[in-house]
């Protein structure tokens, strides 16, 4: 799998038909590109929280990973909080600094596991 970029990303959000308004700032990139090397490994997710079908509430990484790996997440309805505000996807920053810290990225990994009715030791195999 290649590196995926800043530019990668905003030519895959500009061309895309599946739309979303983000509520964030700044994104991760590699919390985006370890939900997108599961994905192109056909490895479900949770559904994103969607507000009046199009603002994104939670699930922004795995909607970008998404679009990257020409996917459609389901959508689930959620309410908008009053200190909920759109961020123009050309004004979020994608940052290269992991957020994720080892532990959170198994805790990860163990819910995507479950999620997809396997075990952890069968999802690391398959993430080599």
């Amino acid at each position: 799998m290649k590196n995926i970029t800043v530019q990668d990303i905003r030519a895959a959000l500009y061309h895309t038909n599946y739309k979303r308004i983000s509520t964030h700032q700044k994104l991760c990139i590699p919390i985006i590109t370890r939900i997108y090397k599961k994905m192109e490994l056909g490895i479900q997710f949770e559904p994103i929280k969607i507000y009046d079908a199009e603002i994104i509430i939670d699930g922004h990484h795995r909607y970008v990973a998404a679009i990257l790996a020409k996917e459609k997440l389901e959508e689930v309805p959620y309410p908008i909080t009053s200190s909920t505000k759109k961020c123009p996807w050309d004004e979020v920053e994608f940052v290269f600094e992991d957020w994720d810290t080892p532990a959170k990225i198994e805790e990860l990994n163990e819910r995507d596991a479950q999620y997809n009715n396997m075990t952890i030791s069968e999802l690391l195999q398959l993430l080599k």
